[in-house]
């Protein structure tokens, strides 16, 4: 050290200044010791969060019942505010993007409603959580009179009174007929791209040690994981609308306190809401 000093230097400077010295010493320790606990206990743990979270597919076929549709999505947890990943938005139309804005207003943010080319899967996260990142991945291209163009949706969101509390949420429509319906087996390229893109995107964040929860209309019944990983959970299990997540680096713990339908009365498909707890371990 520079200001090192020698054993002569100590004896004339005497016990006092030996003392002082070595006060001095012990206040610059705490004092760097002081951001590490402040570091401690940021990371600390929380107590339970509510987490509700929404698949909805909003349909074509009367279209005048949409409204009440996305009204009956925002009240499906009563009292609280859920996520939603949607699909199905804007096909034919532009009559989705000002009700969803509507009725998912000043405590939302409606991330890809209005994204040029992936607006048909948006999603809405509310407060008190915060958009930190989010990535658009193109799938396929449109096939005329079959499907529009194909895209993965998602985002990194954070409590924004816990930093540390985050996970990510992954919304997605593949394409129809490919493994229900006509069962084309044509269409099944397609299909398959759509779920090794999504693999990907789920183990990215899995990799990153994130939580991830996915929504999407799978239009395959049989559809079990994205990943194949055991430790992929379902919160539905018959249907072809999902909602499964993989849980992360421990950080962040997951549980499924309840799941519900919303029936929406648009064409055949209903919501369907998990209600989970979240916590920062």
């Amino acid at each position: 050290m520079a200001d090192r000093i020698s054993r002569r230097q100590a004896l004339m400077l005497g016990g006092g200044a030996l003392a002082a010295l070595g006060s001095a010493a012990g206040a610059q320790t705490a004092s760097a010791a002081r951001p590490v606990e402040r570091g401690a206990a940021a990371q600390a743990g929380t107590g339970w969060f509510r987490l509700p979270v929404v698949t909805a597919n909003i349909g074509r076929k009367h279209l005048g019942a949409r409204e009440a549709a996305i009204t009956a999505v925002r009240g499906g947890d009563p009292g609280h505010r859920p996520f939603v990943g949607w699909q199905e938005i804007s096909e034919g139309d532009s009559g989705e993007p000002p009700m969803i804005t509507r009725h998912f207003g000043s405590k939302y943010r409606n991330a890809f409603l209005h994204d040029p080319k992936s607006f048909r899967v948006p999603i809405s996260v509310p407060d008190p959580w915060k958009i930190v990142n989010s990535k658009r991945t193109f799938v396929h291209g449109g096939i005329a009179h079959v499907t529009p163009p194909r895209y993965i949706n998602e985002v990194v969101v954070e409590h924004s009174a816990h930093p540390g509390l985050k996970f990510a949420l992954i919304n997605s429509h593949y394409i129809a007929n490919a493994y229900n319906g006509t069962k084309n087996p044509n269409l099944q390229d397609e299909w398959q791209l759509h779920k090794k893109l999504h693999r990907e995107r789920v183990m990215a964040h899995h990799n990153q040690g994130h939580l991830v929860i996915w929504t999407a209309d799978t239009n395959n019944p049989g559809y079990v994981r994205a990943t194949g990983q055991d430790s992929e959970h379902r919160a539905f299990f018959k249907g072809i609308d999902r909602i499964n997540w993989l849980p992360g680096d421990g950080k962040v713990r997951l549980d499924l306190v309840n799941t519900k339908v919303i029936p929406m009365n648009v064409d055949g498909h209903d919501a369907r809401l998990a209600v989970f707890r979240i916590k920062l371990a």
